[in-house]
């Protein structure tokens, strides 16, 4: 019996009809190369096989020259503007911009100083949740996952819309401010209720300010005394800005294209992309980087020693240590190679928080993961591409030095991606959302049916 006194497939039964299962679902890796199917779509080079167009954001990390592809320095484009722009005022003047960097995807222009004060006004009146979601949805019915809690919370939405179904482009993109502003309160909800309900600690539900910033508002939620400095809802700040999107093809808004395309409604839609985004091959990959950097912190006698480091780091490539997986998390990524934007941008700034923090020490561990991780795949397995770090390995420092509960890292990654995911919805329906179905060739034989009672 389950906890819940469900009844349970008994496991002798399943053991007997899993290698049933197994054997009749087995491909020989030959019968790919046989039919060029490009798995993962990606071509052989590395390059994505090229499925749709958009408007909204692109990434870069490599040249075609004479036919060969090769190598470049990342950049993350939002709506045509480089995102190093974005953050660099944002940074200069002083204030958070996520907000201003959500305008600008969902409707593709800069907002004016009237916008972004209208926008930020819309967004707080619609960050508290409906009378009785709170307890209904979220604290009767808490679940130890953050990311199922707020699968689960968005398709509860769709209850609480007067006109869900309706997929107009008018009514999708009111249906995405709404869900946008109400991910921050979902998520920190969702935290509370499983800190509670499954880790025995106090149940704490703090009213969003209005007054406060995307990032401010979720620090002062999920903390049990509200507090925060500056610098701290900065950096958060910066995490929401840069994760906010990241091109059609990423697994998650490439997730909300299918789903979308078929012509339901936004809130089906963005729940399959949370279920994508909760893969640790995918958005949960910032929680493993938090768990291998501890690991390696527990296992080496001098934090700033980089040979022991180094040494530790072939380990766990020659899977004797960690999770004995041979992965390296917060290092390589399917596009860029040379440098990944989003890491270049927030290690500055995570070695401030580390300043502000006295974890100096604690940061120079993953800047070596950073600079020795390449150096242990060539050395352990030879390989002589190039690898940079993404975006994983910095975050994860970032969230362990703001105290953020590592079952809060991948919830809050999704609070910045469902803006890409609802402008990426709304370009897909703007565009007449034309259903998305690939081909699978069948490489079944053909066997003739066996009646009932003759079958062995």
């Amino acid at each position: 019996m389950s906890i819940y006194g469900e009844k349970k497939i008994p496991k002798e039964y399943l053991d007997g009809l899993y290698s049933i299962s197994t054997s009749k679902n087995k491909i020989s890796p030959e019968q790919y190369i046989n039919y060029n199917v490009k798995r993962g779509l990606r071509n052989k080079d590395g390059t994505g096989v090229l499925a749709g167009l958009t408007s909204i954001g692109e990434v870069s990390g490599y040249i075609v020259v004479d036919s060969e592809k090769v190598d470049v320095d990342g950049k993350l484009i939002y709506r045509g503007i480089d995102l190093r722009d974005i953050v660099a005022d944002v940074s200069a003047s002083n204030r958070h911009g996520f907000e201003e960097v959500i305008f600008l995807l969902l409707f593709g222009v800069l907002p004016t100083e009237s916008q972004v004060a209208d926008f930020r006004k819309v967004l707080a009146d619609l960050r508290f949740l409906p009378e009785g979601f709170t307890e209904d949805t979220i604290l009767k019915n808490p679940s130890k996952n953050i990311m199922n809690k707020l699968a689960r919370s968005v398709l509860g939405l769709y209850t609480y819309d007067d006109n869900p179904d309706d997929t107009s482009v008018e009514n999708i993109l009111r249906q995405s401010i709404n869900i946008i502003a109400k991910f921050p309160t979902i998520a920190a909800y969702a935290y509370q209720a499983k800190s509670r309900y499954f880790d025995g600690g106090s149940l704490y539900i703090h009213t969003p300010q209005p007054h406060y910033s995307t990032a401010e508002n979720i620090l002062h939620m999920i903390r049990p005394n509200n507090k925060f400095t500056e610098l701290e809802a900065d950096i958060l700040d910066l995490m929401l800005i840069l994760h906010a999107e990241h091109g059609g093809g990423n697994n998650s808004t490439f997730t909300a294209h299918v789903v979308a395309s078929s012509g339901t409604d936004i809130y089906s839609a963005v729940a399959a992309a949370i279920g994508s985004l909760k893969g640790p091959k995918h958005g949960g990959a910032n929680f493993k980087v938090i768990e291998m950097a501890q690991n390696i912190m527990d296992n080496i006698n001098d934090w700033g020693d980089d040979e022991e480091i180094a040494a530790y780091l072939e380990k766990i490539v020659r899977k004797e240590a960690f999770d004995k997986s041979g992965l390296i998390y917060g290092l390589g990524h399917a596009v860029y190679t040379i440098s990944d934007p989003r890491a270049v941008l927030l290690r500055e700034k995570a070695r401030e928080l580390a300043i502000e923090k006295n974890t100096l020490d604690q940061f120079h561990v993953f800047e070596a993961i950073d600079k020795y991780g390449p150096l242990a795949f060539k050395k352990v397995k030879g390989i002589d591409k190039q690898i940079c770090a993404n975006v994983d390995l910095y975050s994860g420092f970032v969230y362990k030095m703001l105290n953020i509960p590592p079952e809060l890292c991948t919830p809050l990654f999704a609070v910045s991606r469902v803006v890409g995911w609802t402008a990426h919805i709304l370009e897909e329906n703007v565009n007449g959302a034309k259903i998305i179905r690939p081909a699978y060739k069948s490489v079944s034989k053909k066997t003739e049916y066996t009646k009932l009672a003759d079958r062995k």
